[in-house]
C-alpha cells in the first residue's frame, strides 16, 4: 500500500518528547522515514527508533543552540539519506521571563534554541531540499492572545521572530518551489505542560478555549502532516493556529 508520504525524507528536531514525538508518529504512519534529533537523553528516542525499525526512523543528538551542532545534524542526515523531503523546526524551550526577571543567559539560551536554532538548520539543510519539499516552523498561539501574562515575554519575543523568519523565507525558499509555513499552537496537553500544575489551573486554561479543553500532541500533529503532505502545496508563508479558536 502506497501513503502520502512514502519515499519522503524528514528530520524533525526536538522529536523524542511531547509534541516532537507525536509528529515523528505521525509523518511515519503516512509514509516518511524520520530523522529523531534529541538534545540530551537518548532513551526515549532510542525507543521510537525500536518501534518503528531502523529502516524508518533514525535518532541522532544534537544541541541546535550550537550552530557546528545544527550543521551536523543536517550532515548527518544527508550523508544517510541524500535529501530532506520535511524539516520541522520543533525543539524549543518555554522560559517563564518577564521583562525585569530576564538575565542575558536567559535571553541567549531562548533565543539559540527558539530562533538560532531553526535559522542555521534551515540554512544548512536548503540545498538538500528538492523542489516540493516542505519546511514547517513553530510558534505559539501566544503572539496573538489578549490575556498574555508579562511572564512570557521572552517566550514570545522568539516566537515572534519565528513567525517573521516564516514570511521571508516562503518568498525566498518558494522561488524553488518549496513551502515554509509555521504552526502556533495553543495549550497543548504534553507531559511537560501538566507537570506542575494543580487541577483547577488546567481547568482555568481550558475555560479560555470556546471547547473548553485542552489541545493534544496528536492533533498539533495531524497539521503538521497536512502541511508536509502533497495538500498543502498552495499553502505558503501561512501561520496556522491550532488552539481550537482559543485566539
Amino acid at each position: 500500500m502506497s501513503y502520502p508520504l512514502t519515499g519522503k525524507i524528514a528530520l524533525v528536531t526536538g522529536a523524542s518528547k511531547g509534541i516532537g514525538k507525536s509528529v515523528a508518529e505521525n509523518l511515519i504512519a503516512q509514509g516518511a522515514t524520520v530523522v529523531i534529533n534529541y538534545s540530551r537523553d537518548p532513551a526515549p528516542a532510542d525507543a521510537l527508533v525500536a518501534k518503528f525499525g531502523a529502516d524508518r526512523s533514525f535518532a541522532i543528538k544534537a544541541d541546535v543552540s550550537i550552530v557546528s551542532e545544527s550543521q551536523r545534524l543536517v550532515s548527518e542526515t544527508i550523508a544517510k539519506y541524500g535529501k530532506i523531503d520535511i524539516l520541522v523546526l520543533n525543539a524549543g524551550v518555554l522560559p517563564n521571563k518577564d521583562l525585569a526577571g530576564t538575565t542575558e543567559e536567559d535571553f541567549d539560551r531562548s533565543f539559540g534554541v527558539n530562533v538560532k536554532g531553526p535559522y542555521f538548520i534551515t540554512q544548512a539543510a536548503a540545498p538538500h531540499i528538492p523542489e516540493g519539499g516542505k519546511v514547517i516552523f513553530f510558534s505559539t498561539s501566544l503572539t496573538a492572545v489578549s490575556m498574555l501574562m508579562p511572564s512570557y515575554l521572552l517566550y514570545i519575543a522568539t516566537k515572534g521572530a519565528i513567525e517573521q523568519m516564516t514570511r521571508a523565507l516562503a518568498k525566498d525558499l518558494g522561488r524553488r518551489g518549496i513551502t515554509v509555513n509555521c504552526i502556533s499552537p495553543g495549550p497543548t496537553g504534553t507531559d511537560l505542560f501538566y507537570q506542575g500544575k494543580p487541577d483547577a489551573l488546567i481547568k482555568t486554561i481550558a475555560s479560555w478555549n470556546p471547547m473548553n479543553r485542552i489541545g493534544s500532541p496528536e492533533e498539533i500533529a495531524k497539521v503538521v502532516g497536512f502541511l508536509a503532505g502533497p495538500e498543502s502545496d498552495w499553502v505558503n508563508g501561512q501561520n496556522l493556529r491550532a488552539n481550537g479558536g482559543m485566539a
